[in-house]
């Protein structure tokens, strides 16, 4: 009989032998060049082996071969231990993994995604590979718990805050939840951090696709007090005339 493990202890579960291998993989597989090369993307110090992205992609792949009938508490017990290493790699195979589980979501795993995002997410690539498609998986099946996510955006934490945005990137781009995209903006509106402006930013961009008038309207209503930066991930995919009347100071 299978036992629930508490929010907060999942990492107990985590299957030991596979987060060895997946361990030794990634360290069998330093690209020299990569690892020099890794800290460039970033501001904050980050922990890294210095794997190519596209090889962490087939490790991630290779291990879900062998865990991919075990139960979602042991998935996600070995998606938290990988997470709370600080590596970068290990958070991406661990952002891999979750989403293959999308079919066996239930809402009360917000909450479980929030405390991660919380404790071990701490630079927008972990944030944003992350959150687009874990995230944004759960928000295309419970719609419902949209309204939390839109009050990450309230957070001290920087990166719940940008993963208010960033989880509505990939349904925003086939056109879903545009009132909760004009809400998360509107929250973030002022933000000093360049992070979340960029995230917001990112999100009013993808909306743009499937809706460019209104997210034009938005921008042109707001433009006074939204940061030049946001703006400009905001207008980035419409034609040049409309970021023009959009740029043009009043």
């Amino acid at each position: 009989m299978r036992h629930t493990t508490p929010i907060g202890d999942v990492s107990a579960l985590a299957p030991t032998s596979v987060l060895m291998k997946i361990r030794r993989d990634l360290t069998g597989s330093v690209d020299e060049a990569t690892k020099n090369g890794f800290q460039r993307f970033f501001k904050e110090q980050v922990t890294c082996y210095g794997v190519k992205s596209s090889t962490v992609g087939q490790i991630a792949r290779n291990h879900w071969n062998s865990i991919q009938f075990m139960g979602k508490e042991e998935i996600f017990g070995l998606c938290e231990a990988l997470f709370s290493s600080g590596y970068c790699e290990e958070a991406f195979i661990a952002s891999n993994l979750t989403p293959r589980l999308s079919h066996s979501y239930t809402p009360s795993d917000l909450s479980i995604f929030k405390d991660w995002i919380d404790k071990y997410i701490d630079n927008w690539a972990k944030c944003d590979s992350f959150c687009n498609h874990t995230v944004g998986s759960l928000l295309k099946r419970f719609p419902d718990c949209s309204s939390s996510v839109v009050d990450w955006a309230r957070s001290k934490n920087r990166w719940l805050r940008r993963a208010s945005a960033v989880s509505f990137i990939v349904p925003a781009r086939r056109g879903d939840f545009l009132a909760e995209v004009f809400a998360v903006a509107d929250i973030m509106l002022v933000d000093p951090d360049d992070m979340v402006q960029k995230g917001y930013g990112w999100l009013l961009k993808e909306a743009s696709r499937c809706h460019q008038g209104e997210v034009l309207d938005y921008v042109l209503r707001n433009r006074g007090a939204m940061p030049r930066t946001a703006l400009r991930y905001a207008i980035e995919l419409m034609p040049q005339e409309l970021r023009a009347r959009a740029m043009a100071r009043d």
